[in-house]
């Protein structure tokens, strides 16, 4: 938190906002449904998929000021499993970006510590995408400052089942019977190896998406009307200083801004 400081102007309204959090009770792991890159293009008169560059920038950008922060583990919704219905020009021209980008922004997830992972059904990708995704993984595994989870072709629903098969799997492995299944049997098989303490949506909409069902049973929701690509610090510390404002009580006691993962 320290680094960022060292970048703000003083006196400005994200040295203002730095100053209302405490670096002891910033979220473990942030995830962020990134949405608005349609609308934000057509607002600017441009095509649809005008706004999926510009919405890159503010990948960048997010990701720089998490690791800066010293929050441990962002996971961004990039591609669900329904995107394949949008039309074919759009997708195309997102797996293109896609592939643009990891060759690009390698370096700088390295000077920033940043450990790339991909969550959903890689395995039904393209061959091209697939070599693509795994040498980013690659050449980014040694970072340990912060893990950048992106999901890609992703779905909760599918998630769960995917996790499903593989206990089954392990049990009938094992000869364990299946009604000794706990919740953390399921949780171990996920894609993720950590809950979201905060779920941050842009462009106002009010729904989850399909987006890491299991494990946002108790995430804090932080909804912004920003489009995707106008998403800035300002906008994160924003969310952060509301996320330390809850209280968070699991069901139970009071806690007040305490990780899901400081209670497991």
């Amino acid at each position: 938190m320290h680094e960022l400081e060292t970048l703000i102007e003083p006196g400005s309204p994200d040295a203002f906002l730095l100053r209302q959090l405490d670096p002891k009770r910033l979220p473990k792991h942030v995830a962020i449904i990134m949405d608005g890159n349609g609308r934000w293009a057509n607002r600017q008169g441009k095509a649809r998929i005008a706004g999926h560059p510009a919405g890159v920038e503010a990948v960048r950008a997010t990701v720089e000021n998490c690791a800066r922060l010293g929050i441990p583990t962002l996971t961004l919704y990039a591609f669900s499993s329904e995107n394949w219905r949008r039309p074919r020009v759009e997708v195309t021209m997102l797996m293109r970006l896609l592939q643009q980008c990891l060759r690009r922004e390698v370096p700088l997830l390295n000077r920033n510590g940043v450990r790339l992972r991909f969550i959903g059904r890689l395995e039904a990708l393209s061959a091209e995408i697939r070599k693509a995704l795994d040498y980013a993984v690659t050449a980014t595994a040694h970072n340990q400052r912060m893990t950048l989870n992106v999901a890609f072709n992703y779905g909760g629903r599918a998630e769960i089942v995917d996790a499903l098969r593989s206990v089954v799997r392990e049990f009938m492995g094992l000869g364990r019977p299946l009604d000794t299944l706990t919740e953390a049997d399921v949780a171990r098989h996920l894609y993720t190896d950590s809950d979201p303490d905060l779920l941050i949506r842009t462009s106002g909409e009010m729904r989850l998406s399909n987006f890491l069902l299991w494990q946002m049973a108790y995430t804090e929701i932080f909804v912004t009307d920003t489009l995707w690509p106008d998403f800035n610090r300002t906008h994160l510390l924003e969310a952060l200083v509301a996320y330390q404002r809850r209280q968070r009580r699991f069901g139970g006691v009071e806690t007040v801004g305490v990780p899901v993962s400081a209670l497991a």
